[in-house]
């Protein structure tokens, strides 16, 4: 499947997550276990009609699936490739996914019982304009939901590779997620939630363990261009990538079996509508 850019609007073009294969190498395999918790801590009952808005390739739609026994999950995200990767990657037939952006969904008021969103909200400009868009589409006493990465302290994968990549080049510093403004973060999170005029909001910590197999698994993701971290890495020359491939090497703690054994952390946000 070749490249698309993700666009959310004139002038809010968003390059870095449109390769679906790319992006399951690099973080989509541990998204798949942060849906698992977050879907079982939800508690919703069975035959509910869910919506997973930036449903990327599926994963929290697949997770839905299995968990949460819908009658119907329809998964939105803003990248033609992502959803036709869903298509093709989830074919139970209680589930279909649609292009529409967080911020305007194409659907009705009060249609759904459980609004979702993984790993998206950090991506979206105007954030609190796609939590609007969950509590209009949700229906009284339903659910809004969602996680994201914590990148500031929890993801240590990327955490290994800011610290190694600005030693080499303190200016790469501009590029770690942990210093952009985000929502990446659990008070964030919550005041989005009751700004939306959401009820009972909590928040919790989701923590997973990431293990590679090897200091290859670790790296080759990072080659594939997808996120801030491997655009980085492909736009850095050849004796500059060894560079940083050769510090990561000597950083990371690699097993005596050659494994890597890191965790990620996620914020776990859920409300209900009044």
């Amino acid at each position: 499947m070749g490249r698309s850019r993700l666009s959310y609007g004139a002038g809010m073009a968003h390059p870095v997550w449109a390769d679906g294969d790319a992006y399951e190498a690099y973080v989509g395999r541990w998204s798949r276990l942060v849906a698992a918790d977050f879907v079982r801590g939800l508690a919703v009952p069975p035959g509910r009609h869910w919506l997973d808005v930036g449903c990327g390739t599926g994963a929290l739609t697949s997770t839905v699936l299995v968990e949460a026994d819908p009658a119907r999950v329809t998964g939105i995200d803003p990248s033609a490739g992502f959803v036709a990767q869903a298509r093709a990657r989830v074919e139970d037939a209680r589930a279909s996914f649609h292009v529409g952006d967080a911020r305007a969904l194409p659907v009705p008021d009060r249609a759904v019982d459980v609004v979702v969103s993984g790993l998206t909200l950090n991506f979206v400009p105007e954030p609190e304009r796609a939590v609007a868009e969950f509590a209009r589409v949700v229906r009284p006493a339903g659910v809004v939901a969602a996680y994201v990465w914590d990148y500031a302290e929890g993801m240590a994968m990327m955490r290994h590779f800011w610290a190694a990549a600005t030693q080499l080049d303190p200016a790469s510093a501009a590029r770690d997620e942990a210093n952009r403004g985000s929502v990446c973060g659990a008070d964030a999170l919550r005041a989005l939630w009751v700004d939306a005029g959401l009820a009972e909001v909590s928040v919790r910590p989701v923590d997973v363990p990431t293990v590679f197999a090897d200091f290859a698994d670790y790296w080759r993701p990072f080659l594939g261009g997808q996120g801030r971290a491997p655009s980085y890495v492909t736009s850095l020359g050849e004796p500059e990538r060894a560079a940083l491939r050769d510090l990561l090497a000597a950083r990371l703690p690699i097993e005596p079996d050659g494994s890597i054994r890191l965790t990620a952390r996620a914020w776990a946000v859920r409300g209900t509508a009044a």
